[in-house]
This record gives C-alpha cells, sequence and structure tokens, in this order.
C-alpha cells in the first residue's frame, strides 16, 4: 500500500511539474487570431459557467419586465454590447473575430439566469474581452440589460417596434 500511495504522489508531481513547465515554457498557444483548441474551449467554457453558478446570487431582478423597461434594456444592449454579441433580428455574426467568441444571444439566446447575465455585465470574464460594466453603469441599467437579453427572443411586438433600427429618409 506504501508503494501505491508513493506511485500516486509521484505520478501527480509528474504532472504538475510537467503542466507548469509546459506552460511556463511557452509552449501554451496564446495567440488571438487561431482559434483554440477543443480542449481549452471545452475547460474553459465550463470553468466560466461553474465560477458565474458559484459566484452569482441567484437573486430576483428588481426590475419589472415592462415594456418600458426592456426598451430602455434594449437600448443600452444595442448601444454598448451589439457590438460583440448581435443585435435582435439580426442574421449577422461578427464573432469569428474574438477568441472565445462573444455569445451571439440574438442567435442562440443564453441559459443563464438573470442574477447570472447580471454579475458577468457588472464583473466581466478575465480573458475573454467581456469587460467589467460595473465601472460605466449603475446596477439598475445592468439589471435593465438582463432583463432585455433574457427576454430577447420572446419580446411583445412593440418593444420589438421601439428598438427596431430607424430608416433614414432619402433626399430625391
Amino acid at each position: 500500500m506504501k508503494n501505491f500511495l508513493l506511485g500516486v504522489l509521484a505520478t501527480l508531481v509528474v504532472v504538475f511539474v510537467g503542466g507548469f513547465a509546459y506552460l511556463k515554457l511557452g509552449f501554451a498557444e496564446v495567440r488571438g487570431d487561431i482559434p483554440p483548441s477543443k480542449f481549452e474551449t471545452y475547460l474553459m467554457r465550463d470553468a466560466v459557467h461553474a465560477s458565474v453558478r458559484r459566484e452569482a446570487p441567484e437573486i430576483s431582478n428588481p426590475v419589472q419586465p415592462t415594456d418600458e423597461n426592456l426598451i430602455a434594456g434594449g437600448k443600452l444592449f444595442i448601444n454598448g454590447c451589439s457590438g460583440c454579441h448581435g443585435r435582435a433580428g439580426s442574421s449577422e455574426d461578427d464573432s469569428s473575430a474574438l477568441f472565445p467568441p462573444a455569445p451571439q444571444f440574438h442567435k442562440v439566446g443564453t441559459d443563464y439566469t438573470e442574477a447570472q447575465i447580471f454579475w458577468i455585465a457588472k464583473h466581466g470574464i478575465r480573458r475573454t474581452g467581456m469587460f467589467s460594466n460595473g465601472r460605466w453603469n449603475s446596477d439598475q441599467e445592468l439589471w435593465t440589460m438582463a432583463a432585455y437579453i433574457k427576454r430577447m427572443h420572446e419580446l411583445p411586438p412593440a418593444v420589438q417596434a421601439a428598438l427596431e433600427p430607424k430608416k433614414e429618409n432619402s433626399i430625391k
């Protein structure tokens, strides 16, 4: 039993030292213009989701999802977030230049709760380009955006109409 435990301990030390050397000697790919490996994508996506679930307190959104609030949240989202995350009703996807790609909420929605969306928007996600909006936006604004993002695929017609891009009149 003693030899078995020493073998397990030695294996763990070799794996730890090997992993440390792999990272410290620069073998890990860090270029932003090539996609990450499937393993890295799997590992980091799961790590981010697990961390957000652990860190974000599951509280109710204090902002009611009224048409007025959804329009306000939509305007905040369009002006501050849609450049990376896409715009409702659009088929465009500009995330291909980002690694990891920014979630395209207008296409895939989100599995995060409103509290988790709020937490992510407020604190950001390290090494993804998702910056901490809590430095510029109030909690009220972030909750309003969270309500909009969570309902982006089921917006009432009045909200959709209010958020449609305005067509400029051409002078003839």
